[in-house]
């Protein structure tokens, strides 16, 4: 009897291969991760890497992430410098201060 149950539920069953070892699991990136390899990319001048990592989420998703990276940049900046972030951030961008 449960040989016959047995063999009914393995109908339903997926079967699931192994995956080699030596085959390379591609991973998702996040946003930030992105952001973080595009910045650096383009301050690096490595327009390739910067493409790359553009290609691993939506332009949305990497406007949102750069500009996340700017904010704490700038925070951590102000913070290091005993500044306000907004001179900072003029600072940075070469602008007079007000």
């Amino acid at each position: 009897m449960f040989d016959a149950i047995r063999r009914y539920t393995g109908r339903f069953r997926v079967p699931t291969r192994p995956r080699p070892a030596d085959v390379p699991q591609k991973r998702a990136h996040n946003l930030f991760e992105a952001a973080a390899v595009y910045v650096a990319a383009r301050v690096e001048d490595d327009e390739d890497r910067a493409e790359e990592a553009a290609a691993w989420v939506s332009p949305e998703a990497l406007s949102f992430g750069v500009s996340e990276l700017a904010c704490r940049a700038v925070v951590a900046l102000a913070r290091e410098r005993d500044e306000s972030p907004g001179a900072v951030a003029r600072d940075l961008l070469g602008l007079p201060a007000n």
